[in-house]
């Protein structure tokens, strides 16, 4: 058995082009194989993909729902509390909204969340009982 990895986390978007612009203010690289109808950012080991909202939903057969709150949030874990602050603020300049400024939280690090254009929750968070690889990845105990 191979070891379980998420290659891919693909986002269903109202207009790929405004989400890809929004991605790359903040850092995202598009890769060639984008299109019009999808458009594929790299980040480190991980790609995000910006699909149609209701393609993506066509494409998995089911119906498109908004939910409001979809009890799901990405992270980005910084190696600091000015670095959080630093990636909310660009966030924000580059049109998330801003759901909860970064704080001290109760286990002992320090997070704030914005949206992205479509609503998808992205949480900027220091954990100091976090430690990185040489490549930056996230390093958890065994």
């Amino acid at each position: 058995m191979s070891i379980p990895r998420i290659h891919i986390v693909t986002l269903g978007v109202s207009d790929p082009a405004r989400s890809r612009r929004f991605y790359e203010t903040l850092g995202w690289k598009a890769s060639s194989a984008s299109n019009e109808g999808i458009v594929f950012l790299k980040g480190g080991a991980g790609v995000l993909a910006l699909y149609g909202r209701q393609a993506l939903a066509e494409d998995a057969q089911v119906d498109d729902q908004p939910t409001g709150f979809a009890a799901v949030s990405l992270a980005r874990n910084a190696s600091s509390k000015a670095e959080v602050d630093e990636w909310f603020d660009a966030a924000v300049t580059a049109g998330a909204s801003a759901i909860k400024s970064p704080q001290e939280v109760f286990w002992g690090g320090y997070s704030g969340y914005v949206a992205d254009p479509d609503g998808h929750l992205w949480e900027f968070a220091f954990n100091p009982y976090f430690v990185f690889d040489e490549q930056g990845n996230l390093a958890l105990p065994d």
